[in-house]
């Protein structure tokens, strides 16, 4: 039992390092992979950063609010408004780091389509390989790329803030960021994976990655809050474990430069009313609390969502588990030699 345990174990490595090799030996996979994100960073730089800079200014300038230079002094605005820069590019990062857990996961699963197509599982089939073993190791290949790729991409995001002088993280919140990612990898892994057992062809998952990497950013709320969307698309976003990551993600990204801009405001010598008016409108605009249907999310139970999702995906993959290493036309001939 021991040793053939230990051949199991064995057999897995192999696997799981054949499925690495053949992913990071396609050159134009691996980068159509790392385009998703490094897209939308760039159009986030070149273009929106400086429209949700903009929105902040009008927030600012608004009657009620009215915090101008003339109103506060120059040195005291300009210090604001570099606060709400930290602010902007931390709920930008993070909302990027939740796509890419999905649409990386999304993208690793071409390997074990190619499979199947290619009838690389039939090869698989007649040999001395336990199919769970397999399985196993597509499972443990996918969340490997995309727990490598989203860190690298991570680091990126530290290393712009620290750049732009605007790396205000704790340790807790670098902690909390890793943690959450950590755990958005594993459901998006198990998402994803399930979702792909059912795909057949090469052609069918280049059309669902092109969908779903166009749309994941607004079903999880990456790109504007979700209380700005339409009732039923909020209820399509609550039943994806990427909206509760991201989410969880923004809030430990965010919570320092919040605490910091709330704090400089109130040293301004701002009314009561107003500075609560500017850190709900600040709140309600950058989408720092999740809000479906008018019902407040707070982080505890974002977290208590994903790890559900978690074991939901889970016990779906482990009930349709054969389909991810199906072995192409086995079926047919088996009804023809029942004929």
């Amino acid at each position: 039992m021991a040793e053939r345990k230990t051949r199991y174990i064995d057999i897995f490595f192999q696997l799981t390092r054949r499925h690495l090799l053949v992913f990071f030996k396609n050159k134009v996979r691996l980068m159509y992979t790392l385009l998703v994100p490094v897209i939308i960073f760039a159009v986030y730089l070149l273009f929106l950063r400086d429209l949700e800079l903009g929105m902040v200014a009008n927030i600012l300038s608004d009657e009620t609010i009215n915090i101008t230079a003339a109103t506060v002094g120059q040195a005291n605005f300009d210090e604001l408004n570099r606060l709400i820069g930290t602010l902007v590019d931390s709920w930008m990062l993070s909302g990027i780091i939740g796509i890419s857990t999905v649409t990386v996961a999304l993208q690793t699963n071409t390997v074990i389509v190619e499979d199947k197509q290619n009838g690389v599982n039939r090869d698989f089939a007649s040999s001395p390989i336990h199919r769970n073993v397999l399985i196993a190791s597509y499972f443990f290949y996918n969340f490997l790329v995309s727990a490598l790729i989203c860190f690298v991409f991570w680091i990126i995001c530290l290393i712009y803030l620290a750049c732009a002088g605007e790396f205000v993280l704790g340790l807790g919140s670098v902690a909390l960021s890793l943690v959450v990612m950590f755990f958005a990898t594993v459901a998006s892994t198990l998402m994803t994976v399930f979702i792909c057992s059912f795909v057949k062809t090469e052609g069918t998952m280049m059309s669902i990655v092109a969908i779903f990497s166009t749309a994941v950013g607004f079903l999880i709320g990456a790109y504007m809050p979700l209380g700005m969307l339409p009732g039923w698309v909020q209820w399509l976003c609550a039943f994806i474990p990427g909206t509760y990551a991201c989410s969880l993600l923004r809030y430990a990204f965010m919570a320092t430069p919040v605490s910091s801009i709330t704090a400089f405001a109130g040293t301004l010598g701002l009314a009561p009313e107003t500075l609560g008016t500017l850190t709900e409108t600040l709140f309600h605009e950058f989408g720092y609390h999740l809000d479906f249907f008018g019902i407040t999310v707070e982080p505890q139970f974002q977290a208590l969502a994903l790890a559900v999702y978690i074991l939901l995906f889970l016990g779906l993959n482990i009930g349709v588990g054969r389909k991810v290493a199906e072995v192409l036309g086995i079926g047919k001939l088996k009804k023809k030699k029942k004929q």
